[in-house]
């Protein structure tokens, strides 16, 4: 049986989702449920095999691994500690990332 993970979403993430869910909402209210239903549910799914993301472009340059998930124009960046997975920021995928935006 595969090995399940907890999961733990950051108050810098939550604002995240919460800031970006308000955007789309702004033009869009049933695109941004349907985004927010979609982000929650790829979060979850991170509870199994989370190592089946891939790692980030920026991870050498930051100097640890960091992974995400991708869903329209964002990305869901986390960093697995087993047996945890800590949810650190969701962004849009234009933005730049650096190391102050990824401490937990």
């Amino acid at each position: 049986m595969a090995r399940k993970y907890e999961v733990e979403i950051t108050a810098t993430a939550e604002r995240d989702i919460q800031s970006i869910f308000d955007y789309i909402a702004r033009e869009n209210p049933s695109a941004a449920a349907q985004w927010i239903e979609e982000v929650e549910r790829q979060i979850n799914s991170l509870e199994r095999f989370p190592e089946r993301c891939p790692i980030i472009p920026e991870s050498e340059e930051l100097g640890q691994e960091y992974r995400h998930l991708i869903y329209g124009n964002y990305r869901t960046i986390f960093r697995v500690e087993s047996p945890t997975v800590f949810i650190l920021r969701v962004v849009h995928g234009a933005q730049l990332l650096d190391l102050r935006m990824l401490e937990k």
